[in-house]
């Protein structure tokens, strides 16, 4: 066969399975592993081409490499991807803690003098309350002193009398 009739040659499930010599199960586990998405044809049966069952063949290979060594007991090598998630994490968990820290910092730095403010504030409500209390004593005095200011009755040369005031007149 040339490279284009290998390249266009599809092959089914069945045959797959047959290269492989192994189940369903497996052969979707090796497709997630090698990336490979089973395409289908028009009639809407699934198909594979002949590189990615070649694909296939080097991964299930790979896996078969990697159950020995650990059968054998040599430590297998973890995979990148693992890693490289871990690594994402760990560097995502420090940019939180790294900007709550820092949101934190300055809300404490725009929140520091408040407490003064509420102080002030406090102690400035309480003086208004008191100055309130005076103007209404001192409007009861004006009140009082008007009230006795009118019960004298001017008689001439600058001369004043008294006049008795009922409250009941």
């Amino acid at each position: 066969m040339t490279n284009q009739a290998v390249k266009e040659k599809t092959l089914s499930p069945q045959e797959v399975r047959a290269i492989l010599n192994t189940d369903n199960k497996e052969i979707v586990e090796l497709c997630k592993r090698a990336s490979i998405m089973p395409r289908k044809n028009s009639k809407g049966m699934t198909y594979f081409s002949y590189e990615e069952v070649k694909n296939l063949r080097k991964i299930q290979a790979l896996k078969a490499n990697s159950a020995q060594r650990s059968a054998s007991g040599t430590s297998v090598v973890t995979t990148a991807q693992p890693t490289a998630i871990q690594n994402i994490l760990t560097s995502l968990k420090t940019m939180e803690s790294t900007l709550s820290d820092r949101i934190a910092k300055v809300i404490d730095e725009k929140l520091e003098g408040m407490d003064e403010v509420v102080v002030e504030l406090i102690r400035c409500k309480t003086d208004n309350e008191t100055l309130r209390q005076k103007i209404v004593d001192l409007n009861k005095e004006v009140y009082h002193l008007k009230n006795k200011l009118n019960s004298y009755k001017a008689v001439g040369l600058g001369l004043y009398v008294k006049k008795e005031h009922h409250i009941w007149e």
